[in-house]
């Protein structure tokens, strides 16, 4: 399944599981500031995108595009590896949890490169996401494309001048329900609604995804998933692995 049939699946139910949590939301303001115009690239339904600039989005999937809310920027059905924009058309380039579901990560950060002079990435680094604790009850998640090529932050800078790496702890509390967001309230995953928001869950088959719900409710109600993992529960934030990249011209 790739990025685009992947969202025509679990778009229709996005909006509902994922909205932009402020914490994060202000570090990708930082990020941009100085830039006036502004590139997001694998948009979806609006989520991080500043409403103090002038934006235009880039989303490969129709269901996605269809739950941008009233009055969200100007959106492009496209590709990221073939951007239909000129050169250095932008002040910078935004993609969110995004870079890990291209079909060609190295064309699609060319084409950031050539339509904008900064590029601002929120990605997780996959050697320390694929420790998460949700992969022993879902261990068939690592074996995904999204997640046996999902690019490191060094691949990044293969392809980028990176000038900037900051880790993006995720809050205990956080509002987006992207699949690290719950790492203290694993109740969250038994919520078919919850699971349908996250790529890396929804592109597993019935079988697998329905295996390891079951291990996780059966840990939970013996007390198994606290006893290993319950000091995570009193902790107020988690590094996921979420870093924000910063790369190109600085102002």
């Amino acid at each position: 399944m790739t990025d685009d049939t992947l969202y025509e699946s679990i778009g229709p139910g996005y909006a509902r599981t994922r909205r932009p949590d402020p914490r994060i939301a202000a570090r990708v303001r930082s990020a941009l500031r100085g830039a006036r115009t502004l590139l997001n690239v694998g948009a979806g339904t609006g989520n991080y995108e500043p409403d103090d600039r002038t934006v235009v989005a880039v989303e490969p999937a129709a269901a996605m595009l269809a739950q941008r809310p009233p009055g969200a920027a100007p959106a492009v059905r496209a590709v990221v590896e073939a951007l239909p924009f000129g050169d250095t058309a932008f002040d910078a380039a935004l993609a969110t949890f995004t870079v890990h579901l291209w079909h060609d990560v190295a064309a699609g950060l060319a084409e950031l490169r050539r339509v904008a002079r900064r590029q601002v990435i929120l990605m997780t680094e996959p050697e320390i996401g694929h420790r998460f604790w949700l992969t022993r009850y879902f261990p068939e998640t690592l074996a995904l494309p999204s997640e046996a090529h999902a690019p490191a932050v060094a691949d990044i800078g293969e392809h980028l001048s990176v000038r900037a790496v900051e880790a993006v702890p995720v809050p205990a509390d956080c509002t987006d329900g992207f699949v690290g967001a719950y790492w203290n309230r694993p109740e969250a995953f038994l919520d078919p609604a919850v699971r349908a928001g996250m790529s890396i869950l929804a592109q597993l088959p019935p079988a697998a995804a329905a295996r390891g719900v079951r291990r996780l409710r059966t840990d939970l109600a013996r007390g198994t998933w606290d006893a290993r993992y319950g000091h995570l529960r009193t902790l107020r934030t988690y590094d996921y692995g979420y870093r924000l990249v910063v790369a190109g011209e600085q102002d």
